[in-house]
């Protein structure tokens, strides 16, 4: 990594301006998200978590997907804004997928009856933070990136686009480039207001 763990912590932000200029290899990409998947810990070591990388003409695809999808939707009037933000990441160098595999979450509430309630929330929690490791390791890299929803609109399109078995659901997506913009300063709330430690 090209950054300390805490300084790309603290330079993880929502950057909206990126593009295809490399930053670092396919090969660093993978290696990275590789690592993530396999260490974020998650309940029970279930290791649900699944993931898409799309580059190239696949990182293209899925933002047009996303596009003539949200057209259906928007009214004509509004589309404008919205067609700039889904070029925005079309503009970018990749996407990751993020995914949580519902066989296993099930397999583990027939198991753990106690617990069946629990293993969505869990799930959820394991995808986040692969989401957190993820996005802060691009930043590391170099790469700026967003996360973003437009599940459950474009599920059945990317499951056919990219032959993803049914029982994968997804969760988020995080477009990824070479940021071309500078974001503005973050504000904080006050942390003593925030955390409270007793000793």
């Amino acid at each position: 990594m090209s950054k300390d763990f805490y300084v790309a912590l603290q330079e993880r932000r929502s950057v909206y301006g990126i593009s295809k200029e490399k930053v670092a290899s396919d090969e660093r990409i993978q290696e990275i998200i590789e690592t993530a998947v396999k260490h974020t810990p998650s309940a029970f070591n279930s290791q649900s978590a699944r993931v898409l990388v799309l580059l190239g003409e696949h990182q293209n695809k899925l933002w047009d997907i996303t596009k003539e999808t949200l057209r259906k939707i928007v009214p004509g009037d509004k589309f404008p804004p919205t067609e700039e933000k889904i070029n925005s990441f079309k503009n970018g160098y990749g996407t990751i997928l993020f995914f949580e595999d519902q066989s296993v979450i099930e397999q583990l509430q027939s198991s753990f009856a106690l617990y069946k309630d629990n293993f969505p929330i869990w799930s959820g929690h394991s995808s986040g933070m692969l989401q957190f490791v993820v996005w802060t390791a691009l930043e590391a890299e170099g790469f700026g990136a967003s996360l973003q929803h437009y599940n459950p609109l474009i599920d059945t399109k990317v499951s056919q686009q990219w032959n993803v078995p049914t029982t994968w659901k997804l969760i988020a997506q995080l477009p990824f480039g070479k940021s071309t913009v500078i974001p503005g300063e973050k504000e904080f709330k006050p942390l003593e207001d925030r955390i409270k430690v007793f000793k």
